[in-house]
């Protein structure tokens, strides 16, 4: 009896066509899923600075000002703001004037989302946004769209 060809299983050629369509779809998919979830973590940061501000006005509505906590416990027991680590991958914190009248909170990238090309988030008294990118370059929301708020 004759062996039938058919069963022979796959050629070394056909195996590197495999290999490379794998390593081809996997070059694409990595970047953009990591891409994914850089965004979704600066969604966080950006809902945490959005409640800071809340509370702050909550903060206003009650007491005649903003609070002058630098640390921000005030807020975060009595008004609900986030805590200053808002994940391992931003904080928190105050930065500038930070008076009855007015203030300005920033949300700092940490770890891995330092890569991030949005930089460092910020939010001021008057709702204003914007962000600070890696290359040092100020990006306002909404008048600047490509501002880290926007995307």
């Amino acid at each position: 009896m004759k062996p039938n060809k058919r069963n022979r299983g796959l050629t070394l050629i056909e195996l590197v066509v495999v290999v490379t369509i794998v390593a081809i779809l996997a070059a694409i998919a990595v970047p953009l899923y990591s891409s994914y979830i850089q965004r979704g973590r600066r969604a966080d940061a950006k809902t945490a600075l959005e409640q800071l501000r809340a509370a702050q006005e909550m903060w206003r509505a009650e007491k005649g000002g903003y609070s002058t906590d630098a640390t921000g416990a005030q807020l975060i027991t009595t008004m609900g703001a986030s805590s200053t680590t808002i994940s391992p991958y931003y904080t928190w914190s105050f930065t500038g004037t930070l008076n009855a009248n007015s203030f300005t909170a920033q949300a700092v990238p940490q770890g891995s989302q330092t890569s991030d090309s949005g930089g460092t988030l910020f939010i001021g008294q008057d709702g204003s946004k914007w962000n600070i990118d890696k290359q040092g370059v100020r990006h306002n929301y909404p008048a600047d769209p490509s501002s880290a708020w926007a995307k």
